[in-house]
């Protein structure tokens, strides 16, 4: 089982994760994977063997109104390829995956045009780094309008669009409002594409009541052989927050309770040893984690499990 986080660095001292300077500064995919570089080595030092990279890691290359950007992934193939030479000789796994914008069963044709394009992006840079299967584009159904089956019937269409390039990368994601797991592996039948499970979003969405350890065990059958699927695990976020509102020269303070789809800052030890001992044992799997502590979350899991004798990739088994 190997373990990875999403796009920033929090530990030692902080690494940006791409370029974010604004159009007009000319940002450029070259910067960014300067980087990525740095971020590879990071995880390999700290015995982390996966990395989801941000979405804009080729500055504007999907804007629609900035064609000038479009060309960054063939501009940029040589260093490209050194860098995904990095990440094989690192043995760090990569992927990508675009954010709530990108909605590839849109009702409105230009913004599934733009999801088109912006997975046709993430494929390339992929491609040109010149990595295997494992490194996936994971994508959300999107939205519901008319219906679950015209929505899936919708996503069918936009997948109709992409390159068989795009297509060979994307994998498809159960969400925590809209599509639960029957949904996805449905679609997954009809577009033959594999399934991601992400444990909190069944957790907040699983209509058919489908136990977890089957619930991930249907999940991994859409993989195909030779290639170890992927998920995603995170813990629900418990601290109350406090809200503040202005009434007149008042401030108004309350408390509020959070919502169980919220990430929480790291993940839950014991959730996570159960997890690993009951939901997922005995399974191939690489769990992403997605917690707002990023690497530290991941890092900050190794003593607490160890010390109960779950060895978690990059521990140190106190009991040898």
């Amino acid at each position: 089982m190997r373990l990875g986080f999403a796009v920033k660095v929090l530990g030692g001292g902080g690494l940006p994760s791409h370029d974010t300077r604004r159009w007009q500064s000319e940002p450029s995919l070259g910067v960014s994977l300067d980087r990525l570089a740095a971020i590879l080595r990071y995880a390999a030092e700290n015995a982390i063997d996966m990395y989801r990279m941000p979405t804009g890691l080729a500055p504007y290359a999907s804007h629609p109104d900035l064609p000038r950007f479009r060309d960054q992934p063939a501009r940029f193939a040589e260093r490209l390829a050194e860098v995904g030479a990095l990440a094989r000789e690192l043995d760090v796994r990569l992927s990508s995956h675009p954010g709530q914008y990108t909605v590839l069963n849109s009702e409105d044709a230009h913004v599934q045009a733009l999801a088109v394009e912006e997975l046709e992006v993430q494929a390339e840079l992929l491609d040109f780094m010149g990595l295997g299967d494992e490194a996936v584009v994971v994508l959300h159904v999107g939205g519901g309008a008319g219906g679950h089956a015209a929505a899936l019937d919708r996503f069918c269409a936009g997948f109709e669009r992409l390159s068989e390039a795009a297509r060979a990368r994307l994998v498809i994601e159960n969400d925590d409002r809209t599509f639960g797991l029957r949904d996805v592996l449905a679609l997954s039948e009809r577009v033959g594409r594999p399934v991601v499970w992400d444990v909190l979003h069944h957790h907040c969405h699983d209509p058919d009541r489908i136990p977890d350890r089957e619930a991930l065990q249907l999940a991994l059958a859409t993989w195909p052989a030779g290639v170890t699927p992927k998920m995603h695990h995170s813990t629900p976020k418990t601290a109350l927050e406090e809200q503040a509102r202005k009434v007149g020269r008042r401030v108004e303070r309350r408390l509020v309770l959070p919502q169980l789809r919220a990430h929480a800052d790291m993940v839950d030890p014991i959730g996570f040893e159960h997890f690993v001992c009951a939901t997922a044992a005995g399974l191939d799997v690489d769990v992403m984690l997605e917690a707002k502590g990023k690497d530290l979350a991941l890092l900050g899991l190794r003593d607490p499990l160890a010390a109960r004798g779950v060895v978690l990739p990059g521990a140190v088994d106190i009991e040898s």
